[in-house]
């Protein structure tokens, strides 16, 4: 995800929003949830924790920092468990998807089919939505991913398993730390890649 605002926000959306923010291997996370514990969006590290809750503060006004509910905690141990050691498997996570475009909702259902473990390129991604030749709108529409890494965009490639672009903190170095967390080992970058 970057640093621009999600899709999904609090302006956007009626009803009280809550977020948490937790430590991973990777470094603070944040989830946000609805008031029927719909994940609306999620983050990546952004630096520290105190960088975190600044970035969701900016994206969500209004919504509130709180302990998460059993069920949204077990989606929080699950994200934590993923980014450690690549066993969690966040396919049936419920998102809150009212605000994304269609596009990127096709995209994001595609994306969270790729069992932990495995990859697909932008371009296998866009001949799945019946798209071919969309490699670069599938591209962008992960660019703007609410919901990492429950919408694991870690898991889509460039074409000939090259790392490609990686929207959040750390970039190229970032995505690789978390495939390599799941068990996949991409050629390491060149100075260029990163």
């Amino acid at each position: 995800m970057s640093d621009a605002v999600p899709t999904v926000g609090a302006m956007d959306r009626s009803g009280r929003l809550s977020w948490a923010v937790f430590p991973t291997a990777i470094g603070h996370c944040a989830l946000v949830w609805d008031e029927r514990g719909a994940v609306v969006g999620s983050t990546l590290p952004q630096g520290g924790a105190p960088q975190v809750r600044r970035a969701v503060q900016r994206w969500y006004p209004g919504a509130v920092e709180a302990a998460p509910p059993a069920p949204v905690a077990g989606v929080v141990a699950a994200v934590a468990a993923l980014l450690d050691d690549g066993t969690a498997d966040l396919s049936d996570v419920p998102l809150e998807m009212g605000a994304v475009p269609e596009f990127d909702r096709r995209v994001y259902e595609v994306v969270r089919s790729i069992p932990p473990g495995q990859t697909l390129s932008y371009g296998e991604v866009a001949a799945r939505l019946g798209a071919p030749g969309a490699a670069q709108a599938v591209g962008r529409a992960l660019g703007r991913n609410p919901f990492p890494p429950i919408v694991p965009c870690h898991r889509v490639l460039a074409a000939g398993r090259k790392v490609g672009g990686f929207s959040a903190r750390g970039g190229p170095r970032t995505k690789l730390r978390m495939l390599a967390a799941e068990g996949v080992h991409l050629e390491q970058p060149t100075l260029f890649d990163l």
